[in-house]
């Protein structure tokens, strides 16, 4: 989820208690831009500010915006910031992309509908939202909350009904885009913009192996946005309060837990028990599951011994070579914080599709879209 939890947290409570609203919302982004499409900012009419589109180079003028549709009742209105904007210049656009952000007080019934597509998010519900970007009726809402429709676009029930359709597509893959649509809600046609967002429920990690490593690992997966489990059939070993501040404790086999744990492609499973009766029936269990990312630690020695028993096991290669083991890219990394900094940049890397080398000696596009 591109948006930090607390934000979709004090959107919902804000809305329910009253508070009249603007969300400035990065809606599309040409180039280079510091946050993905789906970033927003929260202004409300006693003064508060909170979020961020850009990482400080709009955001100025954007509360400005957001403050003369407060004072004038106005509508809202799709703004576009780039590099060779005389008004970007002069608020510090200078990353050389161009960024469209949509300002809108909430209003009416879009308040129901988005305070109540934010309760789900904050439930862990898969939601997704839909909001109209021209025309009278922009920043109306429509949200797919648990397989129904709340509100609408107020477009007629064609544009409703396919916006619809494409929402749920969008559960089934993180991100935001816009789409466009006919005059009268067609498909084709590209009269009318909608932005259409999916918020998912955390992607999880699930470390087997209560050492050193997890324990290093586990808040630093935290804060880019995994539920993390930590899971040991040694109570002794998992016991420790330090695997509990970041993680929740599983005591089990890992051939029970994992299968329980349902991996899906968005998720991760790390081996860190170096132990073979623990290690091999996790990784057989990973292999058997849609899991996006399997790391085993071990030396080279301890990952060719374990791949020899797994092949003689009956694994087929195709499926050995699902494993990254030794887990982790190569930055000289010693310390188990610096393994866990290591483990975690070859996650994001496999996730992204990207390398893993230095920026420095590459070309092209720094972030992907």
């Amino acid at each position: 989820m591109t948006v930090a939890a607390h934000q979709v947290g004090l959107t919902r409570r804000w809305l329910e208690e009253g508070r009249r609203l603007v969300v400035a919302t990065l809606v599309e982004a040409d180039g280079s831009s510091p946050f993905e499409p789906g970033a927003f900012v929260l202004v409300t009419d006693d003064g508060a500010v909170e979020g961020s589109i850009t990482g400080g180079c709009v955001e100025s003028d954007v509360v400005l915006q957001a403050e003369e549709i407060l004072a004038t009742h106005g509508p809202a209105r799709m703004v576009t910031y780039g590099v060779s904007d005389e008004l970007a210049t002069s608020v510090g656009l200078m990353c050389g992309g161009t960024v469209h952000v949509l300002i809108g007080e909430v209003r009416g019934a879009d308040r129901e509908t988005l305070a109540t597509a934010f309760a789900a998010v904050e439930r862990d519900e898969p939601v997704g939202l839909a909001t109209r970007l021209d025309g009278p009726e922009a920043g109306a809402a429509l949200a797919l909350v648990g397989n129904e429709p709340v509100g609408g676009l107020r477009g007629g029930d064609l544009l409703d009904n396919n916006v619809e359709g494409e929402l749920r597509g969008a559960l089934r893959r993180a991100g935001s885009r816009v789409r466009r649509f006919g005059a009268g809600g067609e498909t084709l046609g590209d009269a009318q913009r909608v932005h259409v967002q999916s918020f998912l429920p955390p992607p999880t990690m699930l470390i087997v192996g209560a050492i050193d490593y997890a324990a290093a690992l586990a808040p630093l997966a935290k804060a880019v946005g995994y539920d993390v489990v930590i899971a040991d059939a040694r109570q002794t070993f998992a016991a420790s309060s330090r695997f509990a501040r970041a993680a929740e404790v599983r005591i089990g086999w890992p051939q029970e837990i994992v299968p329980e744990a349902e991996l899906s492609e968005r998720d991760a499973l790390l081996v860190f028990s170096h132990d073979p009766k623990f290690d091999e029936p996790a990784i057989l269990a990973a292999l058997a599951s849609d899991v996006g990312y399997i790391g085993t630690l071990g030396s080279r020695r301890t990952t060719a011994d374990r791949r020899r028993r797994l092949a003689e096991a009956g694994v087929p290669d195709e499926q050995l070579d699902r494993l990254h083991a030794p887990c982790g890219l190569d930055i000289g990394a010693a310390t188990p914080e610096e393994v866990a900094v290591s483990i975690l940049a070859e996650i994001i890397s496999v996730r992204t599709g990207r390398a893993g080398g230095p920026l420095r000696g590459g070309s092209g596009p720094i972030r992907d879209r």
